[in-house]
């Protein structure tokens, strides 16, 4: 798909709709021509599913639509998608649990915008069938890893950058997928945190890490733990890095322009030194962009300062929501969801106070590429203040999730009862794909997708069988909106 240049006109409506939105964006916004048209379904796929291995499955920290196998007929929409899971199922500590990729089979029956479906289907109109899985490996065909690279660090080889290890294999927590046409693709993880290139069939072909103001840094050199050690093996020293990015906060979201020409990653929450040391100080997160003109050298062309949002909690403490996943709408846009941590079916809290997609803008932000910001003793934003030489990107509220009039149509809803209908904690993949209706060449339907963190009561993982805490029984669920993006697909 091509896209149009018009960042201008949209930047200066995004301000505009800014200065006259309420805080939550109902579920038909339109921002600069940008318009959410509502859910128009979901699906499911049980929490007791297993992939090609035997083991129990887990998606939806990544997804990617395969928009060359997407049709229409009059019976619905057919296609498929990949699913992206992450480290396995790690609640105690990380496992030896070999990093995939899933391929989901779609076929999708939209109720029209506005509408409730009939009686008993509310959560039909998404069919997802699993249709294979692949192994992702190390360069030389190896296995890789999910688990915890404590002190584990790969040599720089050739093109290859240090790399995050563990028991001598590549360590992998995947967050984010662009696949390209050719096959072959980027994901994001959170140790590097990196940008991986693979093959279509699913070894590795190259790695870009990140400007040194993002590596985690111990004792004044790279270590990629992330306080999750696997089964006996130590917690890191110091528990959190010196500076680079938190635990568990790597490259959370990332996407290709529609062009091809750029590719976005974010970081889920602050660099350590930028305020990313606490819960209420880690709002300015960095989207780095990326010359994709030469696919095994990824170039940094442009990086800019992105404010999270920031809430108060059920106590009035303040917090700033994660950033979880983008959608690119050209080099100077993106769509980002956005949620909070610790409620929803499969953990304690039932109510979650924000799960959000924004538009983010990045025509008026400071280009920070290349500068001094890039260097791991030069804060960008000290205890969370952010420099005053740098423009932040703008954000503007584009869709609640937890909108409870879109959810009731579909007999989903936020906050207790905690049960099955009640969405769960991590909203983490989005991707978009036509309408296929010539009468509304600017419509797509928007997938966003949950990890469900492998919680399952008869989950199976590592040759051995487990049962999730507290009766979690979390399935992988699909929320589809129609939105309208004008000029994605044109040149």
């Amino acid at each position: 798909m091509k896209h149009l240049h018009r960042t201008a006109s949209l930047g200066v409506a995004l301000a505009l709709f800014a200065a006259l939105t309420p805080a939550l964006a109902d579920s038909t916004a339109t921002i600069g021509g940008l318009v959410n048209k509502g859910l128009v379904g979901v699906g499911r796929i049980p929490a007791a599913q297993r992939d090609k291995f035997g083991e129990t499955f887990g998606s939806g920290s990544g997804m990617s639509i395969d928009t060359a196998s997407w049709t229409r007929d009059a019976g619905g929409y057919k296609g498929s998608l990949w699913l992206l899971p992450d480290r396995g199922y790690n609640v105690v500590g990380t496992t030896d649990y070999r990093p995939r990729l899933n391929t989901i089979g779609i076929e999708f029956t939209p109720a029209a915008p506005g509408t409730a479906p009939a009686a008993g289907q509310e959560q039909t109109g998404v069919k997802a069938t699993l249709a294979d899985t692949m192994l992702l490996t190390d360069d030389k065909g190896a296995d890789a890893t999910g688990l915890d690279p404590l002190n584990g660090v790969r040599a720089a080889s050739g093109d290859m950058p240090i790399l995050p290890e563990a028991s001598g294999k590549l360590a992998l927590d995947n967050e984010a997928i662009a696949r390209l046409p050719d096959g072959t693709m980027f994901i994001s993880d959170e140790y590097g945190p990196n940008i991986y290139r693979f093959s279509a069939d699913g070894h590795l072909l190259s790695a870009t890490q990140p400007p040194a103001a993002l590596v985690p840094m111990r004792h004044g050199a790279p270590n990629f733990a992330s306080d999750n050690p696997g089964p006996g093996a130590a917690e890191p020293d110091p528990k959190d890095p010196d500076t680079g990015r938190q635990n568990n906060q790597g490259l959370e979201g990332m996407a290709m322009t529609p062009d091809g020409k750029f590719l976005i990653a974010v970081l889920q929450s602050a660099p350590r030194q930028d305020g990313g040391d606490s819960a209420s100080t880690r709002q300015n997160t960095r989207a780095l962009v990326y010359d994709a003109s030469d696919l095994a050298h990824l170039k940094l062309a442009h990086e800019y300062v992105v404010p999270l949002p920031v809430f108060k909690d059920a106590k009035g403490k303040t917090k700033i929501a994660a950033q979880s996943e983008i959608v690119a709408l050209s080099d100077q846009a993106f769509l980002m969801l956005a949620r909070d941590s610790g409620n929803g079916q499969g953990v304690k809290g039932d109510t979650s106070l924000v799960r959000q997609i924004f538009v983010v803008d990045v025509s008026a932000a400071t280009d920070i590429a290349g500068g001094a910001f890039d260097a791991a003793d030069k804060p960008l934003a000290p205890k969370g203040v952010l420099d005053p030489s740098v423009t932040p990107a703008k954000l503007t509220p584009f869709i609640d999730i937890n909108d409870s009039a879109e959810l009731g149509r579909f007999g989903l809803h936020n906050g207790a009862p905690n049960d099955k209908n009640n969405l769960s904690e991590k909203w983490e993949a989005m991707s978009v794909v036509s309408v296929l209706d010539p009468k509304l060449p600017d419509d797509y339907f928007l997938f966003v997708a949950n990890d469900n963190d492998f919680l399952a009561q008869d989950g199976f993982q590592i040759g051995a069988p487990y049962k999730a805490e507290d009766g979690a029984d979390v399935d992988t669920m699909f929320l589809v909106y129609q939105v309208t993006l004008p000029g994605l697909a044109k040149k």
